[in-house]
């Protein structure tokens, strides 16, 4: 018989090294299955993973408060119910994984495969706000003038923060109207799902867009307020010398300790490619979507994703799927709501 503690190492070692699944996905799946081992050591004795009660352990998971970042000093709270099913629907994957690999005995089941997830009901979900039109007018007269092209940006492509942050402008194909989404491996980055897409642009994305870049030819979109550029070796490269930047740091990184890097410490390399480039990082846009929120009286919405929530409303109003509107290439011009606020920051 194998220990939970067992599982879970082969469980992550099984993603980490086989699966080779995304840093942020392990991340997840460590903290999910840390619960379940906590639990087991709880028991005072090392019990076999198939023995562990299913219904227990969700009760313990309902006495728990939790850092919702993670962070040591931020406030705890209990448990939410998504938080709770997705701690429980990784550890189904992970007791999955373990009736593969034979870890299990022959007639021992899934502890947590009858437990009806998909039928619970979610009850203290935070709320998701949708910007209307007065409410997105006043954000973007409220904003300044370095987050006004990111914001509007996200607010007329649907597109995630992290790849407003990573977007190349060797990504925008103005001229045609088009944006990709691509994953950049080379450079430590790719997209959360890994399917690379494209974005048709209304006009006036497209001129906003243009008077970002302006005379640049190569490096990130968004650059970040205080960015010095004439100070930095990687200011305005393009995505093949950033990539072999990058090489060059971690050979010199290998060379120095003598052997290969866990993927750990080569994301962190290329996390300094993409500063010295002059890119955004995702709490640059949280802080400047907080700051004009606080500003128009909505201090309760503090999560730019709202910005993907409302265009993703805009085309169900439109009576179009998300995923049509990607894959099909369709050129939608009632999706996008520009307000008069708008219009006038546009025209300068």
């Amino acid at each position: 018989p194998i220990s939970v503690s067992g599982l879970r190492t082969k469980f992550l070692d099984h993603h980490e090294h086989i699966l080779r699944s995304s840093l942020a996905t392990v991340r997840r799946y460590r903290a999910a299955t840390r619960h379940l081992e906590e639990f087991a050591t709880l028991q005072g004795r090392e019990i076999p993973a198939h023995k562990i009660e299913a219904d227990e352990f969700i009760r313990y998971l309902r006495t728990l408060r939790v850092a919702p970042n993670g962070h040591a000093n931020a406030r705890r709270r209990p448990l939410r119910d998504k938080g709770v099913r997705y701690v429980l629907e990784t550890c189904r994957s992970m007791y999955g994984y373990a009736a593969r690999k034979r870890h299990l005995p022959p007639y021992a089941e899934n502890p947590f495969a009858g437990l009806g997830l998909k039928r619970a009901h979610t009850t203290d979900a935070k709320p998701i706000f949708i910007f209307d039109e007065a409410a997105e007018q006043a954000f973007f007269e409220a904003v300044d003038d370095w987050s006004f092209p990111l914001h509007f940006t996200l607010a007329k492509t649907g597109i995630r923060i992290g790849e407003a942050a990573n977007l190349l402008i060797e990504d925008l194909d103005l001229g045609n109207g088009w944006l990709w989404i691509r994953n950049k491996a080379e450079l430590g980055w790719r997209v959360k799902t890994g399917r690379e897409r494209c974005i048709p642009l209304h006009a006036a994305v497209v001129a906003v867009l243009r008077f970002t870049i302006a005379e640049r030819q190569a490096g990130p979109v968004f650059l970040r307020p205080r960015f010095e550029g004439d100070k930095s070796r990687l200011a305005g490269r393009d995505r093949h010398a950033l990539a072999c930047a990058l090489e060059r740091r971690i050979h010199d990184e290998e060379s120095r300790h003598g052997e290969a890097l866990t993927r750990e410490h080569e994301a962190s390399i290329a996390r300094t490619i993409w500063r010295d480039a002059g890119a955004l990082k995702a709490d640059h846009i949280r802080q400047s979507f907080v700051r004009s929120m606080v500003a128009i009286g909505r201090p309760q919405a503090t999560c730019p994703k709202s910005w993907r929530h409302t265009f993703a409303t805009l085309l169900r109003e439109t009576r179009v799927k998300p995923a049509a509107y990607v894959n099909d290439r369709w050129r939608l011009k009632s999706c996008c709501v520009t307000s008069s606020g708008c219009r006038r920051r546009c025209m300068h």
